[in-house]
């Protein structure tokens, strides 16, 4: 990436194919068209006073708004021609042919072309535009592949399928993160959200993500790996400095499958609890015993516990932030996430999350108001015979 005077820019080189500009829709491209067609139906029927063809001048700035500079200077050229057409053409205009150099009319080409040099350079400008969206959308779009790297559809005997809503559509990235490591402890899950949005909870979202990969091949212990973490997101938030450090909080759920046993251990740091699925049947997994966010955990004493549930061969795991929940319809009533996983049924993680990604666009109108993520695991029965990558 490089920084100009003009902002900054992605590194292309040649191996990395520039992103395509998005084509615009069929009627806009075609709005020129049919634009002509509705004055050439008008004109015969109009009395000789009113030459609707002056209304030709409009097709240069139609044109703009879906094609380049080019297209724009033959439509102009094609919008002279018709005018002068159609102020010549007694049988169509009702007219005598000297109309054709009446001041008037002379007066509507020169306009026409100016227009049309006008929507030429609009046209040229929307361009330039439209490639800096998507050279900004390429790059948010590898951010977030950096940060929320996608995650393989299997580790040891679990099967995993995540889903990324961000509120803002050319954004692409924000506050929430989710992650899965296999370790020699099974497999460590995250899935946070960062209090805020904007720059800021990028990079806190950044830093967390990189403490949890870091400390969660080393503690042994859950507990422990959710205080290394609160740690650094504690360090994190005095190095930014401000009246807001201690406003500067995540809540997250760190999660364990261990490879030996058929449980899940859970230490939840102030997030919605996890959603335990089985054969229809649907629970959450309270704590009953409330824990803070990271980075607020040293206002109280022993503030994060460990909470251990079964977790058998067929079980599912659903973590979600609370983009989810908060999620509202046009009446403003939060969206059902427990009746609607109990009305599904029985579902595997690909068809879980995409049935709740299509339900949330759906039930908000695509209108979400908050950054979603989610992440889906199921205990399969056995292992795959490779061994997970050593450390």
């Amino acid at each position: 990436m490089r920084i100009g005077r003009t902002g900054w820019k992605p590194e292309q080189d040649s191996t990395t194919p520039r992103p395509r500009l998005p084509a615009p829709p069929a009627w806009l491209r075609w709005l020129p068209v049919l634009y002509v067609a509705a004055v050439l139906l008008v004109e015969p029927v109009t009395p000789v006073d009113w030459p609707v063809s002056f209304a030709l001048i409009a097709v240069p700035v139609l044109a703009a708004f879906a094609h380049g500079p080019v297209a724009v200077g033959a439509a102009t050229v094609f919008a002279v021609g018709l005018e002068a057409l159609l102020a010549g053409t007694p049988c169509c205009a009702g007219r005598p042919a000297a109309y054709l150099l009446d001041r008037h009319y002379v007066a509507t080409y020169i306009c026409t072309a100016l227009v049309g040099g006008l929507g030429a350079i609009l046209a040229a400008h929307r361009i330039r535009r439209e490639r800096t969206l998507a050279d900004v959308r390429f790059v948010a779009e590898t951010a977030q592949r950096v940060l929320l790297r996608p995650l393989p559809h299997r580790i040891g005997n679990l099967r995993l399928r995540s889903l990324y809503l961000s509120a803002a559509a050319e954004a692409r990235i924000g506050g929430d993160l989710y992650e899965a490591v296999p370790t020699r402890f099974g497999v460590r899950l995250l899935i946070g959200d960062v209090r805020g949005k904007g720059l800021v909870a990028v990079e806190t979202a950044a830093a967390m993500l990189g403490a949890f990969r870091e400390v969660a091949y080393d503690e042994t212990d859950l507990l422990a790996l959710a205080g290394r973490v609160d740690t650094s997101m504690s360090r994190r938030a005095t190095q930014l400095g401000g009246t807001e450090t201690s406003e500067r909080f995540v809540t997250a759920v760190f999660a364990e499958v261990p490879a030996e046993g058929h449980i899940v251990r859970i230490v939840n740091c102030g997030h919605p609890p996890p959603v335990w699925l089985r054969d229809g049947e649907v629970r959450e997994l309270e704590s009953g015993r409330p824990a803070p966010p990271l980075n607020l955990g040293i206002l109280v004493e022993d503030p994060y516990h460990l909470d251990t549930y079964p977790f058998r061969v067929g079980d599912q795991l659903l973590l979600y932030t609370d983009g989810v929940t908060e999620t509202r319809d046009a009446t403003g009533a939060f969206y059902p996430l427990l009746d609607r996983l109990r009305s599904w049924g029985p579902l595997p993680p690909e068809e879980l999350l995409a049935r709740l990604h299509d339900d949330l666009l759906a039930y908000s109108h695509a209108g979400l108001k908050d950054d979603t993520a989610a992440l889906a695991v199921c205990l399969l029965p056995e292992a795959p015979s490779a061994e997970p990558p050593s450390e």
